[in-house]
């Protein structure tokens, strides 16, 4: 039972596919009645379905976590459908891959919106209604502890750790925990066009530890751990999940 979520319900952003679909079906797997967010209802709706014919309990909410309104018509959904909330892993995030020069303060601005702002909100909204405890896992990216370039992506990563850090002592007197993934190269739908780049495949094989993409139902088990019972007195840590990438040059 050290790793069992039976009971739990937890939220998780950005599942529709990729890593979040990934984090969102080991949460069921262990126990958790999941709840899928995205934009595209219809993406949702196909993840759900997987989920819950593997016999997991499962729903969806569609909002973009980057408009208020829509934050607090969901979580009013979830407190009045659920009660309450015992996870929610920030997972969604924006990438945008240009040189300085080419960037606005508006692009910028859009960015942290999604990337730092929303998973703020959010956290906020759900410790509200952890009542007897909580974890927060916030998705971020390697990119959060090293550089090289991708201006505003990095930044809005390396402000997403310190959140994490900043939220776990705001929030651990009050049982909650918050703890930060962060993932290397995955070889994702969005990341497609990279993992099928010969030079890229070359270059991961000597610049990691274990020579390769990471697979995205790798993901999973962190995840897991740090919602789970097993996690209980780790709060305020970024753990990589990237092959040995950090580790490795």
């Amino acid at each position: 039972m050290t790793f069992s979520l039976k009971g739990k319900t937890a939220l998780v952003t950005g599942a529709a596919r990729g890593l979040g679909f990934e984090i969102a079906k080991g949460l069921a797997d262990a126990g958790a009645q999941v709840i899928l967010n995205g934009r595209d209802g219809a993406a949702l709706d196909r993840a759900a379905d997987s989920i819950t014919r593997a016999g997991h309990a499962c729903a969806t909410l569609v909002f973009d976590v980057s408009d208020q309104r829509a934050v607090d018509e969901a979580f009013g959904e979830i407190e009045k459908a659920q009660g309450g909330l015992n996870i929610l892993v920030n997972n969604v995030g924006l990438r945008d891959r240009r040189a300085l020069e080419e960037f606005s303060l508006a692009d910028v601005s859009a960015l942290l919106a999604t990337n730092l702002a929303a998973p703020l909100y959010l956290a906020k909204k759900a410790a509200a209604l952890m009542s007897d405890g909580g974890r927060i896992i916030n998705v971020t990216s390697i990119a959060g502890q090293i550089a090289r370039g991708d201006v505003a992506y990095t930044a809005s990563k390396g402000g997403l750790d310190a959140l994490t850090r900043a939220l776990s002592a705001e929030l651990g007197p009050r049982g909650i925990t918050v703890n930060g993934i962060a993932p290397g190269y995955f070889a994702t739908e969005a990341n497609q066009e990279m993992v099928e780049d010969r030079t890229i495949k070359r270059w991961l094989k000597t610049r990691t530890s274990l020579g390769r993409w990471g697979s995205p139902e790798e993901i999973a088990g962190l995840a897991v751990f740090l919602a789970s019972p097993a996690a209980s007195y780790i709060s305020g840590q970024i753990i990589a999940v990237d092959g040995g990438f950090t580790a490795h040059y």
